[in-house]
């Protein structure tokens, strides 16, 4: 596209006053043509604009993958910072040192572009290189991965005013979030290494993620996980009004098409709720609530979730029974958070109130522990049918086969005070931070149609 001499002025002065002018000037000289712009564009460009002016220091942008988040919060918002104050220090992560590492590249060569230089001629590049570059004024720009090390560097100025920023793009990988392990390691990274590469209490810090998981770090930010109160930007998929976000991008049937595929992926990473509105795995909104136990069910099962420590985890035990119709119900849920003394009490106890014919479910951890722990409870639980394994695959296979229950209208429960407890778990998982009491009745279902190793005492 062609420009008078006044057209890339006025163009240019407007792309140094605003970054989401800056972004639709860049894009069309760099590219040829216009961005395809929608209305979110604007809202990012907005948020990221207050943190320029220090008008806010903690910053969560929740977005759907592929929606502009990293050209924007990331190439565009460091390269236009860097030409206001070109010895700015920034320091971006991803779940990728790889994904990391382009990002910077993607800045450096914007900063390059000959239209970087008619609206920003005072930034120019001191180091080339894709990782870790610098300006001839001092600033610096340092990309790594989730987990990396940072050792030497530091993010903003300790001074009045904008001086860099610390910059997370995704810090986790979408198919590692349900893992506990990994989803905490990038908690601790955050905290013991990222956080202290401020070079001041003022530098900011944004963070730009698709939702994977009601613990992912955006998740735990926003309840106030590190101690401070951060602002967010929260874009779903679809807007208020029931159109979508980017129908350019993304249509109406479109939309719907992806959620009916995978209804809870969709959930986080495009509704930026980590779980479905009706459920992911379970449906329990399938669920009959029944006022008292039915007297037509025969066969009884009590299946725990042991928790070995009180600081976070459950204990879990669910008695399902079977009916002859072939049809299941949920009798009855304890919940307890209790050291492994009262846990086992309560076991035995239960047992006691279940009745001899209520077979009791135990999962066996792997290890000689586990095995002694088994055999401490079975002898706890003489005179009961007791039934004993390890657990075997992940927690949402061992779970499939009663959400498959469940999901068509084969699942009842009694009416009790524990019932929204465990619809709400049903619902989240598997993405909530609590899974205990599915997991207990994964269990409990499975003992009903799978013939164990039992043990009588």
């Amino acid at each position: 596209m062609q420009f008078t001499l006044e057209q890339e002025m006025v163009a240019s002065d407007m792309a140094r006053r605003n970054l989401y002018y800056f972004a639709r000037w860049m894009f069309l000289k760099r590219r040829g043509y216009e961005w395809q712009r929608a209305p979110h564009h604007k809202l990012i460009c907005d948020a990221l604009m207050r943190v320029y002016r220090g008008e806010c220091k903690r910053l969560v942008i929740n977005i759907p993958p592929r929606y502009s988040k990293t050209e924007l919060a990331v190439v565009n918002f460091v390269a236009w910072c860097m030409g206001h104050v070109p010895d700015a220090e920034f320091i971006h992560a991803s779940y990728s040192g790889t994904l990391a590492i382009n990002n910077s590249a993607a800045v450096r060569a914007m900063v390059q572009h000959e239209a970087y230089r008619e609206i920003f001629p005072a930034c120019e590049l001191q180091t080339d290189a894709r990782a870790h570059w610098t300006t001839t004024a001092g600033g610096v720009m340092y990309a790594t991965g989730t987990g990396g090390t940072i050792t030497g560097f530091g993010a903003g100025k300790h001074r009045p005013g904008f001086g860099g920023a610390i910059i997370i793009d995704d810090p986790h990988k979408a198919d590692e979030a349900r893992s506990d392990v990994i989803r905490a390691s990038v908690l601790d990274w955050f905290q013991s290494t990222l956080e202290s590469r401020k070079n001041s209490p003022e530098t900011p810090i944004i963070v730009i993620m698709q939702r994977l998981h009601e613990d992912d770090l955006a998740g735990w930010l926003l309840r106030g996980g590190n101690g401070e109160k951060w602002e967010s930007v929260i874009l779903p998929v679809w807007n208020e009004d029931g159109t979508p976000l980017w129908s350019e991008k993304h249509d109406a049937e479109t939309l719907q098409r992806m959620e009916k595929a995978s209804p809870y992926h969709f959930a986080g990473q495009y509704r930026q709720r980590p779980a479905p509105p009706e459920g992911g795995l379970f449906k329990p909104d399938q669920i009959q609530i029944i006022p008292e136990v039915p007297y037509q069910a025969t066969d009884w099962v009590r299946g725990w979730d042991l928790a070995s420590t009180t600081d976070g985890d459950f204990t879990a035990g669910a008695k399902i029974g079977k009916m002859p119709d072939g049809r299941f119900v949920i009798a009855d849920m304890v919940r307890i958070r209790v050291g492994p003394d009262e846990r086992d009490a309560a076991i035995r106890n239960t047992a006691e109130r279940d009745g001899r014919h209520t077979k009791v479910g135990l999962p066996q951890d792997p290890g000689q522990a586990g095995k002694t722990q088994v055999l401490y409870l079975t002898r706890q639980l003489q005179g009961f049918k007791v039934s004993t394994s390890p657990e075997s695959g992940d927690k949402i296979t061992r779970a499939e086969p009663f959400a498959a229950q469940v999901n068509v209208g084969n699942v009842l429960m009694v009416k009790a005070p524990w019932n929204d407890d465990l619809i709400n778990e049903m619902r989240m998982f598997p993405n909530g931070s609590n899974d205990d009491q599915v997991d207990a009745l994964s269990r409990a279902f499975s003992d009903l149609i799978v013939v164990r190793r039992s043990f009588f005492g």
